[in-house]
Order: structure tokens, then C-alpha cells, then sequence
């Protein structure tokens, strides 16, 4: 079948082009990688044999969320006819090649094992990389793209975030490439786009808005727009952290819980306090977005049994469901101060955190200030860090009156 014509970014033809099997894509706001990655696939469904696995870490629901920017495309190249689409799966008729939409995390747990096992995938896409932090997830799902006969692709999209991240430390310093750069390197290219490469489809509100931020915020027009790696968030609130085993022995677990729905998630984190020592352990639990009551007291009920879960008092009709469900489940104590003062409780210990809490660890490298000395947090990023201060603040205070200095 011959390919439709359409316009794309020149910066962007080597994932068409390029016979390279990695393809790191970064950028900041602005840039063109959703429409011009979303472009690029649908034209490969033009061939036959294509089996394409679009991922994000959480995906709530793809004909909500990404679908319809395929349908955007498939309309602008007049191919509706050829289509057919599902909630998780877009087929071209006339080539038999599909974009299956997956999500490597969900409400059951760890998908990767699942997504290794699908046949035939020639490329695979994992946007919104930056939330993957666990090197081994990626790479169980790396070797399942294998198809005999086509080139295949492994493409990474992403903004990026701190130079912990594991993709920075393999595909850039590891390589030796530097952030920005737009070249092939050792089997990876790399595409790099800001709003510069896209002006001609932004506003010229948007473009006045980040020159405005270019002055009044370096540093956040560095990373966000630019799409510039950093050393860590600017500001960070906790330093205070490393990796290392859940190794409470005879210290007592208890769990933190945070509630969100279809856009945040909903979160469980254990916490076990070595007072003695001044040491917090904390391991991820739960990290599903979608999730529902029932299936949330299931996990609950799985990993903490009757063990103790301190909540968001702010969802009391949640925390009664739980308890009906058969989960020890108890509001935090609120009041004037108390984030700031169970921050300040957090901080005045060493926190170690479960290798396996990528999740949590993604949020530490995150959680910052909105401006250097305010005082004032960033209301993101918070998500099993609130977890953790409500079972903090339960143990180092008793679940009492939090006293404001």
C-alpha cells in the first residue's frame, strides 16, 4: 500500500529513516513529540507486518486519553475508511498491521511479564518514560521486540527529569552523548525538540508565557521547556534519603495510605520507624490509578491484613467503605501546620526507601519547592510521600493534636 504524504518535522524522520534499533525522543512543552511520534506510527501501520506496542507506565484508558490523537491523524490523512479502532487497539485494514495501547502498570499489578509474551511486536513506544524508574521492567519488555524480517524499533519519549533517572545514566552518560544533542550514536538516535522547532503551530500567548518564564524562572524554563536533564529537582524537600532493604526486624509496620482516583493515583506505602537510630524504612505497596474500592480493600487486605492503615481524613466516605470491607483503616489527625510539621518530622530522619519503590523514588527526586526559601511545596509529586507522612505523623506523634512551634 503506498504511504500517504504528509509534512513532519525533519528533526523526526530518523525513526522512519535511521536502521537504529534504540530511539531516545526528549523534549520540553511545546515541542511536537506527541504529534510527531503519533504521526510516525500511523504511517508505519501503512506497511504490513507491523505490530506496534504503544506503552505508558499507567494507562487509565487509551480511547479517552491517546486514541483520538491517532484518529486526529488518520482523518488528516483520509484513511478513516481503512481503520478499525477498539478502546485498546487500532488495526489497519488494509495492511493488517495495529497499534496495540497498553499499560506496564495497573490495578493487578506489574503488566511487563504480560507485554514480553505478546507475538510479533516489531516496535514498541513507552511514553511519558520519565515515570518508568525500574531499568529491569524495561529491559524484560526490550528483548520481546524480536520480530524476524522488519527493523525493529524501541522508541523512548520522554521529558526530561533528573540525571538519576536510569535512562539518562545508560543511554546519555553511559554513551557519552550530552542532553540535546541530536545524532546516532552506538545503534541510538537521538531526537531532541523544543517549542522553537514548533512555533509555527503555537500561540503567540504560549510563546510570550515561556519567554516570560525564561526570565522570572531559569531554571524550571531549563528543564520544562528546553527539556534539560537536572542534576536533581530544583529544591528538593527530602535529601535525607537512600535505597536499601525493608529491614524492620522486631519494629512496628504500620501503612500510609493516599486516595485518588482517575487521575491520581491511589498509593500504600509501609513505614517502620527505628527511633533509636532515627531511620524510616518505607516500601511502595500501591500505585494505580482507576483503581476501584473494592479492589483497593483487596490489596489492603492482601498486604497489610488487620495491620494498621493511617489515611486522608479529607475522604471519609472512602475510609468508611474500607472499613466495611474489613480494613483497619483510620484518618489522619489534620490541622493548621500539619504538612509542614510532618515534613519537618520526615527530615529530621534518615529515610530509606525499598529497591523496589520506584514510584516513591520518582516522587523524592521530585517533591520540591515552588520557589528557593518560600517555604511553600509544589502541590505534585506527593502522592506516596502523603502516605508516608500520615504513618509518620501517626507514629512520631501518637495520631494526636500536632503542636505548632
Amino acid at each position: 500500500m503506498e504511504k500517504p504524504s504528509i509534512i513532519l518535522h525533519p528533526k523526526y524522520m530518523p525513526i522512519a529513516t535511521s536502521d537504529s534499533r534504540y530511539y531516545i525522543v526528549t523534549g520540553g512543552r511545546g515541542s511536537g513529540k506527541s504529534y510527531s511520534i503519533t504521526t510516525l506510527l500511523t504511517m508505519l501501520t501503512c506497511e504490513a507486518g507491523h505490530t506496534i506496542l504503544f506503552t505508558r507506565y499507567t494507562m487509565v484508558s487509551a480511547l479517552i486519553s491517546i486514541i483520538p490523537e491517532f484518529l486526529d491523524k488518520i482523518e488528516t490523512m483520509g484513511l478513516q475508511d481503512q481503520f478499525t479502532v477498539t478502546k485498546n487497539e487500532i488495526v489497519n485494514n488494509s495492511t493488517d498491521s495495529k497499534i496495540l495501547f497498553r499499560g506496564i502498570k495497573t490495578s493487578s499489578g506489574d503488566q511487563s511479564a504480560n507485554l514480553k509474551s505478546l507475538q510479533g511486536i516489531t516496535t514498541w513506544i513507552i511514553e511519558e518514560a520519565e515515570e518508568l524508574m525500574d531499568e529491569n521492567v524495561f529491559d524484560r519488555i526490550d528483548l520481546s521486540v524480536r520480530q524476524k524480517g522488519m527493523q525493529n524499533r524501541v522508541i523512548i519519549a520522554m521529558n526530561p527529569t533528573t540525571k538519576k533517572h536510569w535512562i539518562y545514566e545508560r543511554f546519555f552518560l553511559k554513551n557519552g552523548v550530552n542532553g540535546g544533542e541530536n545524532i546516532t550514536k552506538n545503534n541510538v538516535t537521538y531526537i531532541h525538540t523544543t517549542y522553537f522547532d514548533n512555533e509555527e503551530h503555537l500561540s503567540g500567548s504560549f510563546i510570550a508565557a515561556m519567554e516570560d518564564m525564561k526570565v522570572k524562572r531559569p531554571v524550571k524554563y531549563a528543564n520544562e521547556v528546553m527539556g534539560g536533564w537536572l542534576d536533581k529537582a530544583t529544591g528538593v524537600v527530602y535529601n535525607n534519603w537512600s535505597v536499601g532493604e525493608f529491614n524492620p526486624n522486631h519494629l512496628q509496620v504500620i501503612y500510609g495510605q493516599d486516595y485518588g482516583f482517575t487521575n491520581d493515583p491511589t498509593t500504600l506505602v509501609a513505614v517502620a520507624i527505628d527511633k533509636k537510630k532515627k531511620i524510616i524504612y518505607a516500601q511502595e505497596h500501591m500505585y494505580d490509578r482507576g483503581i476501584s474500592t473494592s479492589d483497593t480493600a483487596k490489596i489492603n487486605m492482601s498486604v497489610c491484613a488487620k495491620r494498621l492503615i493511617v489515611s486522608d481524613s479529607a475522604e471519609p466516605r472512602m475510609i468508611s467503605e474500607m472499613q466495611k470491607l474489613g480494613c483497619n483503616v483510620i484518618p489522619c489527625k489534620k490541622g493548621p501546620g500539619s504538612v509542614s510539621a510532618g515534613i519537618a518530622l520526615i527530615q529530621d530522619y534518615d529515610l530509606v526507601i525499598h529497591p523496589d519503590s520506584e514510584n516513591l523514588a520518582m516522587e523524592l527526586n521530585n517533591y520540591a519547592y515552588s520557589h528557593k526559601d518560600s517555604g511553600t511545596i509544589l502541590k505534585k509529586n506527593d502522592h506516596l510521600l502523603d502516605a508516608l507522612r500520615y504513618a509518620v505523623s501517626n507514629q512520631l506523634m501518637g495520631g494526636g493534636k500536632i503542636s505548632i512551634r
